[in-house]
């Protein structure tokens, strides 16, 4: 009964989304036999987490074209009060329109908190119980969790991004909580440092923001993250044709090699 409520509320929650970087969902209901379906855009491409495990690190133009589309995804989710709360390489997927390539998809509402919360909505999750993956969760989210607001959405993004330019994690242990008690007291260490290699300083300084460890010390909102990416001018804008390239040709070899394992 849980997991069915749970079920309807991310089906009714995630079909009141239409932004484009956001995945589409067509139906849902009660099939006669008693099954609860929705039905969703097919999704033909690779998840982020997938991706960099196959090819490691991305280059820093099109890490800051994958954030922009992610973050504008959330402008929409937060603007209707919905906060995800499970934002990670794995729920944000990478796929290509004909007439654009490495369109962003963001997944997974499975965890999504309304910021109003009404009295007729089922409880799906415990009260004050920690929910989302631990490398991608906020301070907040682990310390307070029935208290996060949109930013944590941020801080988990930039945590992304910090994979997506490093191949690493933002903090690594051999114990879920160690990662939590890292989240709550060690500063990162800069992505260049980490990776071994100079990165644009002004993405850098973006995804260092996005991890701070008060959300006041953030991007203040999805808008303003998706703005200060674009800002960024020491690196030169993706280029579409690169990524047409990549998708006629390597994007092929990887789809292949998910095939076969």
């Amino acid at each position: 009964e849980r997991d069915l409520a749970r079920f309807e509320r991310e089906v009714q929650q995630t079909s009141r989304l239409l932004h484009p970087n956001t995945i589409s969902i067509f139906d849902y209901g009660c099939a006669a036999d008693g099954t609860f379906y929705y039905v969703m855009e097919f999704l033909d491409g690779f998840d982020l987490e997938w991706l960099v495990e196959a090819q490691g690190p991305l280059e820093p133009s099109r890490v800051i074209h994958i954030l922009r589309q992610a973050s504008a995804a959330l402008v929409e989710a937060h603007g209707l009060e919905l906060i995800h709360r499970d934002i990670k390489p794995a729920n944000i997927i990478l796929t290509e329109r004909i007439d654009e390539p490495d369109v962003v998809k963001v997944v997974d509402f499975g965890l999504v908190k309304t910021l109003t919360s009404s009295p007729a909505e089922p409880m799906v999750t415990n009260a004050n119980a920690i929910t989302g993956t631990p490398h991608y969760l906020s301070p907040e989210a682990i310390s307070a969790p029935n208290g996060v607001d949109g930013r944590a959405d941020l801080y988990a993004l930039g945590a992304v991004g910090y994979f997506l330019l490093t191949g690493r994690p933002v903090f690594e242990a051999t114990t879920v909580l160690e990662v939590c008690s890292k989240h709550l007291l060690e500063p990162p260490i800069p992505p260049s440092l980490r990776l071994g290699q100079a990165l644009p300083s002004d993405l850098e300084r973006v995804i260092v923001a996005c991890l701070a460890k008060s959300p006041d010390d953030r991007p203040q909102s999805a808008a303003a993250l998706e703005l200060a990416l674009r800002a960024c001018a020491e690196v030169t804008p993706y280029d579409a044709l690169a990524a047409k390239r990549w998708w006629n040709g390597q994007a092929k070899a990887l789809r292949f090699r998910q095939k076969t394992g």
